[in-house]
């Protein structure tokens, strides 16, 4: 695990961070009609590791990712919209994805009929305190 954190981390710190989030939240503190859909796993100066949670019906208010590496635990179907439109994607388990340039804004909601369940490992945001797995 070690390695592949390292990994992780070094892709996360030595990629350009090419998203203009202008005011939108990161993953941790965008959620679903006032409640959280992530926690903070994990936090250190240079990574943060969030699990996030999508019950059927449930989904991911607008926002933005930093450069990141995710994980499916458990997929789902998810209707994603994004700059593109929106589409309807069946989304596998034990798949591992990766944008490296990050997110300028998407939402999703579970369209489907079982919980979806995602890792996300991503660069800590800048100002959040190393010990903190609390949202901006």
């Amino acid at each position: 695990m070690l390695k592949v954190l390292h990994s992780v981390t070094v892709l996360c710190l030595t990629l350009p961070f090419a998203v203009a989030a202008e005011n939108l939240p990161d993953p941790l503190a965008a959620g679903w009609k006032g409640d959280a859909v992530c926690e903070c796993l994990h936090r250190d100066e240079r990574v943060r590791i969030l699990r996030c949670s999508f019950p059927p019906g449930v989904g991911h208010e607008r926002h933005y990712h930093p450069p990141h590496i995710g994980y499916v635990l458990e997929g789902g179907r998810m209707s994603i919209t994004d700059a593109l439109g929106t589409r309807v994607q069946d989304i596998p388990s034990a798949i591992t994805f990766a944008n490296p340039e990050g997110i300028e804004w998407h939402e999703a909601v579970n369209v489907g009929e079982q919980t979806a369940n995602y890792l996300m490992i991503e660069a800590a945001p800048e100002g959040e305190s190393a010990l903190s797995c609390t949202p901006k």
